[in-house]
């Protein structure tokens, strides 16, 4: 009876694990349509069809805590940004996530107000271009990798959708943006479907091949 009662017990706890995880993942049954409409958009595996340029200011104007039909009208559209990546880590859910910065630092700066930028799974899987270790040597990060690296990070250009993965949208002083690390907003570009970097040979953007 022991044993049985154990086993019973065993099986709930991990049912009920396997159900939180898939819940945190945004993929267990009877979820709100929120959290339903988040998994979809970040797990889309086409490009956008047109993009526009944007910077760090154009994602801190965006709407926290929007209406769905606004959101999801901005999430359609693609976005460019340029930067350089000051952090890469691989997140629990197999993403790749970058934080995105205006201006480059060296290893002697403090890191600065970001950007997150998610490499999705989808546009990972089977791909060397776009493996962890390519993509240390090609955006030359402060943290994730060597450090540091010879010459700085590198400028670069990523292109995706503008997701909105987070709720809140802390108050980012001007002390902040100049001497900490705050996250700018709670939109990313999230996925990512294109990466290009500087050619400061050809004085051109080369296309980061998956």
């Amino acid at each position: 009876m022991i044993l049985r009662s154990t086993a019973v017990l065993v099986f709930a706890v991990g049912a009920l694990g396997l159900f939180a995880g898939t819940a945190l993942l945004g993929r267990a049954p009877g979820l709100s349509v929120e959290t339903e409409h988040l998994r979809t958009m970040k797990d889309r595996d086409d490009p956008p069809t047109s993009v526009r340029d944007v910077d760090m200011e154009w994602f801190a104007r965006l709407p926290h805590r929007a209406p769905m039909p606004e959101r999801t009208r901005i999430e359609q559209q693609g976005v460019r940004m340029e930067g350089s990546v000051q952090r890469i880590e691989l997140s629990g859910d197999g993403d790749l996530h970058l934080e995105i910065v205006t201006r480059p630092r060296t290893a002697a700066d403090r890191d600065t107000a970001y950007v997150v930028g998610e490499i999705t799974q989808p546009w990972r899987r089977g791909s060397r271009g776009w493996a962890y270790d390519s993509l240390l040597v090609a955006f030359r990060p402060n943290h994730g990798g060597r450090q540091p690296w010879p010459g700085g990070t590198r400028r670069v250009r990523l292109t995706g959708y503008p997701n909105y993965d987070h709720p809140y949208d802390r108050p980012v002083s001007t002390w902040l943006l100049q001497e900490g690390a705050p996250r700018r907003t709670g939109w990313e570009i999230h996925p990512v479907t294109r990466i290009e970097w500087w050619d400061e040979r050809s004085a051109s953007w080369r296309e980061l091949k998956r």
